[in-house]
């Protein structure tokens, strides 16, 4: 890609950066959204979109995020599919420095990175990703049709993909190491009524085993210490998320951020740089839902396009 100055650039492509396209295209903004992975982010994971207000057909997260992606081109943004290796601000200009060695400026900066799967930090999960460890069903659950699968987590991603896996096998086992569940009540109800799910709490993984690929777990009550090995061929992994904040927590910006690495925003997602707003999963506080995306981007968009009517 050529050089460009734009009015507003976005980085990250999830529900909340294509929500801010959208806005910010209809504000009649020059828009520049960069992604590095694909459009979409972790809704084209979901396999029913069904909590998402008016969504009332049943659409994937896929199916959803295409729609809200051709939303922002039809309105005039433009996409760049690459890493940003660099991001500062000299004055009141931003800085993109892009992975095709190309750079792009622009007034304002909506940072909509989201977070990615945490690990379990266990040994065998990294040797055997892709090899019976994965970290989305919807991606990798027809590989195991019929077949014995534990899903390890307690939230509301842990429940939704254990439900999706359960269509394929009646064979899952979701163990979670605290004795109650941390998601919504009902996913959790209907978690507990699925026949092909069985639930363990209490119940950590130790260890990953296998040859070419998954044949075993070790296990471990975390009441009672016993340690036991057990047969499965796959492990799905939901244990949470790791904010993708890097970008603007280096020598060249330094936005603050809380605790666990997320970016501190106030109500109209700006961050304490000047010209630098946050929206989705990437913000501190963040109710994590597709509709909590789409309207922190909204909101992005926004009061950017009015900083930069200030400028």
């Amino acid at each position: 890609m050529s050089d460009l100055h734009m009015d507003l650039i976005i980085i990250g492509a999830g529900p909340a950066g294509l929500t801010a396209a959208q806005y910010g295209a209809r504000a009649n903004l020059k828009v520049l959204v960069i992604e590095q992975l694909s459009v979409g982010g972790q809704a084209i994971v979901i396999d029913v979109l069904e909590n998402y207000p008016g969504n009332t057909e049943q659409k994937s997260g896929y199916d959803f995020a295409m729609d809200l992606h051709k939303q922002a081109e039809n309105f005039g943004a433009s996409f760049f599919y690459g890493a940003v290796n660099i991001l500062k601000k000299e004055g009141n200009i931003f800085t993109v420095s892009l992975s095709d060695g190309s750079v792009s400026t622009a007034s304002a900066v909506i940072i909509a990175t989201g977070a990615k799967p945490r690990l379990l930090d266990v040994p065998g999960e990294k040797e055997f990703s892709g090899r019976g460890v994965s970290y989305c069903a919807t991606c990798d659950g027809n590989f195991f049709k019929g077949k014995k699968i534990f899903v390890v987590g307690g939230g509301d991603a842990a429940c939704d993909e254990a439900r999706y896996l359960s269509r394929l096998t009646d064979k899952i086992i979701l163990i979670h190491r605290r004795d109650s569940f941390r998601a919504q009540k009902a996913l959790v109800q209907r978690t507990l009524e699925n026949p092909n799910i069985t639930v363990r709490y209490n119940t950590v993984i130790n260890e990953i085993k296998g040859d070419k690929k998954v044949n075993s777990v070790v296990l471990a009550d975390t009441k009672t210490g016993e340690v036991y090995n057990e047969e499965t061929d796959a492990v799905f992994i939901f244990a949470g998320t790791v904010p993708q904040s890097a970008l603007v927590s280096g020598d060249s910006l330094n936005a603050q951020l809380d605790e666990s690495g997320y970016i501190i925003t106030d109500q109209k997602m700006a961050t304490n740089i000047p010209g630098l707003f946050a929206a989705g999963d990437i913000r501190s506080g963040a109710f994590r839902q597709v509709v909590t995306a789409a309207a922190d981007g909204a909101v992005a968009a926004h009061n950017a396009a009015g900083y930069i009517d200030e400028l």
